[in-house]
């Protein structure tokens, strides 16, 4: 295990906050974009993330790794963090739910791990692979969130948060973003301990459908 502050360490306070009336609240904001991948089959082979990370967990996570102390912290000094992150997405079961017919569909480890630096913002970049291709026939949906509500995911601006790769022509997607925060947010600094994340709607998660012909 290497020194690097990565998720796994990020959410290692997770369980204790679990175990006791503590404030559910995010404490990493992560703005996503994700791309549904299809093989020539027209089967969904798997799904690409990229997350960009905010400010404070930038700086919290990149301590220590500009190497050569130049000031910039290039993908080869990050891929370390990359792969560091990227094995640890399994325990989070990587924030991610791919059903295909209502069925959820099982992730083999996660490949081509990136990190780099966006202006003042730390991003990764990976590939999801499904362990079976699923057909999309009676539609595919993916849901990307943390029900734990201790990372707060919101999509990209825009159709392309939720793109398709390779698809057979006339797939469309639908997709329903997660509610701002703000009124949210106010509640629960109010109400300090009555939040729970179990108690966190469904208007606080990030979903598409995918319905091709």
């Amino acid at each position: 295990m290497t020194r690097h502050l990565g998720l796994k360490s990020a959410l290692a306070a997770l369980s204790m906050a679990l175990a006791s009336p503590a404030l559910a609240h995010p404490h990493v904001w992560v703005t996503a974009r994700a791309e549904v991948v299809f093989a020539p089959d027209g089967k969904v082979t798997g799904v690409r993330h990229h997350w960009t990370f905010d400010e404070a967990y930038t700086a919290y996570v990149t301590q220590g790794l500009d190497k050569d102390n130049d000031g910039k912290l290039t993908p080869e000094e990050l891929q370390e963090l990359a792969d560091e992150n990227a094995a640890s997405l399994n325990e989070f079961n990587y924030f991610t739910v791919l059903k295909a017919r209502g069925k959820p569909q099982s992730f083999d480890s996660p490949r081509e791990a990136r990190m780099t630096m966006e202006k003042s913002q730390v991003a990764m970049s990976f590939l999801l692979p499904l362990k079976s291709p699923a057909a999309p026939s009676g539609a595919v949906s993916i849901e990307i969130e943390d029900p734990t509500f201790f990372v707060y995911f919101s999509l990209s601006d825009g159709q392309a948060a939720i793109s398709l790769a390779n698809a057979p022509q006339g797939c469309v997607t639908s997709i329903a973003k997660a509610k701002p925060l703000e009124a949210r947010m106010q509640q629960i600094l109010q109400n300090e301990g009555a939040i729970q994340p179990q108690d966190i709607g469904i208007e606080y998660s990030n979903r598409a459908i995918i319905a091709c012909p």
